[in-house]
């Protein structure tokens, strides 16, 4: 596979929402299994695609014990949202800088690890005053926003312009054209009990990055009784933030959208 091939992988994966982990040797003192400006990607459900094999998709970087722990740190560094240079030994004494392969060529070898993550996506359900707050502070933070709403007064190009908007008169068929990935955020800040219901029946199975619900106490512990009832595991129920956002004593929509805000942050930080 050449290094074009890759380049061409790196938004496929991200489209679909996966971090990944472009591995370049970028140097080599010694002998080693591979030779500088080689590359291998990993992605975060450690898969490993490389450039040194014109007959095989599936790359190396050397293969064996070196290739195990060149992918172990990849997904390392993915876990940590950190991009970093490491030196691999490929000698039987490791010095203290280095990390050991097992491997007896005789040199050391050095790989930039450089992560990747897809544009954080967040999805808003409702396109009330809560939502148009929400969304103004999530388009200052880069997110890409989509909007869902059965409103056609309030879901809007004038009000939500950089957004991509998904409307039907069915609510649920709405929030069934709404993508639900991996890096996929979900604010439920609609307000009307059966379509917050909806939205969660829509993507609480889902394996999203985050999702929260506005509302009182007492609406969000009916609601939950009702998932209960739909028999969601209890585990899924406790992944839901709700109330959303902080506890800041927000009040104002204003206060809500940046108290939302800040949980998304705390949470892609993993704060």
């Amino acid at each position: 596979m050449s290094d074009q091939k890759i380049f061409e992988l790196i938004p496929f994966f991200l489209n679909e929402g996966k971090k990944v982990a472009l591995c370049t040797v970028t140097e080599k003192i010694g002998s080693g299994p591979a030779e500088v400006g080689t590359k291998i990607l990993v992605t975060e459900d450690a898969k490993i695609f490389g450039a040194l094999s014109a007959t095989s998709s599936v790359g190396t970087i050397g293969g064996g014990e070196l290739e195990k722990v060149v992918m172990e740190a990849a997904l390392k560094a993915i876990e940590e949202g950190e991009s970093k240079s490491l030196k691999f030994s490929l000698h039987e004494k490791t010095k203290r800088d280095e990390l050991k392969t097992g491997m007896w060529c005789g040199g050391t070898m050095t790989v930039l690890i450089d992560v990747i993550e897809p544009r954080p996506e967040l999805v808003i359900v409702g396109s009330g005053h809560v939502a148009l707050q929400t969304y103004k502070i999530a388009n200052i933070l880069g997110l890409d926003v989509t909007v869902v709403d059965d409103s056609r007064e309030t879901l809007t190009k004038n009000r939500f312009p950089k957004a991509k908007l998904i409307y039907n008169k069915s609510f649920v068929k709405a929030l069934k054209q709404a993508r639900a990935g991996a890096s996929t955020c979900v604010a439920i800040v609609h307000g009307e009990p059966k379509h917050d219901l909806a939205a969660l029946r829509r993507f609480v199975r889902e394996r999203t990055a985050y999702l929260g619900l506005l509302g009182s106490a007492r609406k969000i512990s009916k609601l939950k009784a009702v998932l209960r009832k739909d028999g969601v595991p209890e585990k899924t129920i406790k992944r839901i933030k709700a109330p959303i956002g902080l506890d800041i004593n927000a009040r104002t929509p204003e206060e809500i959208a940046v108290s939302i805000a800040a949980e998304l942050i705390k949470e892609r930080r993993k704060a």
